[in-house]
């Protein structure tokens, strides 16, 4: 009768382990569960919840425009009349985007300086200042009059002098005597130096940086497509 008694504890303690298993597994399930529903809740929360960055603010009345004030959708650029890149811009996106965006009172185009190559990247931007509180429409002529004849970044070239003659040998419809004294007496300092500030404040890094109602735009400054694409977006959230 010995062995019977043994057989059966055995069979008793097995079938005892095997349920105290059965509800550490059941216990486990639960918890993972649980956490995993805790973890998904908190994504969700933090999506619906976390605050998105508010579009950049810009006084886009005291800046050089391209068409239509009331545009849907208003372009800022970020330049520096010393920077190549910015030159690529200005021959090769910015007449397609005029012709195609501007000229159709979809797009009103902006422009800020961001003057950090040297020291005459300031002056030239004194010197666009001048002649954009002439005349807005001068304004844009000598825009395309820097980045036309613009001589290699490393050489300082942006003088009063080569300055006051591009806009003369261009036919700047400006006063060229005031220009030259504007340029003298870093008469818009004070407005390059907010520019400056203003493109710091918003991340700029490097130009042309563009900001499409307020948002930077990050594909490349040389892929129209991704340009047409981001304008098309901001249209259409404009027409909500």
């Amino acid at each position: 009768m010995t062995q019977p008694i043994k057989k059966s504890a055995y069979k008793s303690q097995r079938k005892a382990e095997q349920e105290r298993m059965e509800r550490q597994r059941k216990t486990m399930r639960k918890l993972i569960w649980g956490t995993a529903i805790v973890v998904v809740l908190g994504i969700v929360a933090a999506l619906i919840f976390t605050p998105r960055s508010n579009p950049t603010d810009f006084d886009y009345a005291a800046l050089p425009v391209l068409g239509k004030t009331d545009a849907p959708v208003k372009i800022v650029e970020f330049g520096d009349y010393k920077c190549p890149s910015c030159q690529i811009f200005s021959q090769q996106v910015k007449p397609v985007l005029e012709k195609e965006y501007v000229e159709t009172g979809k797009v009103a185009l902006y422009f800020m300086d961001f003057p950090f190559i040297g020291p005459d990247s300031t002056t030239a931007a004194l010197a666009a200042h001048s002649v954009f509180h002439q005349s807005n429409d001068a304004f844009w002529k000598y825009y395309d009059a820097l980045y036309k004849n613009q001589p290699d970044e490393k050489t300082l070239w942006a003088t009063p002098d080569y300055l006051v003659k591009l806009a003369k040998d261009n036919a700047i419809d400006v006063d060229t005597d005031l220009l030259k004294k504007d340029i003298d007496g870093q008469t818009y300092i004070k407005e390059v130096n907010a520019n400056n500030s203003a493109a710091i404040k918003a991340n700029v890094r490097s130009t042309p940086t563009l900001f499409i109602n307020g948002k930077e735009f990050t594909g490349s400054f040389a892929d129209y497509g991704a340009i047409k694409t981001a304008i098309e977006d901001a249209l259409k959230d404009a027409s909500e």
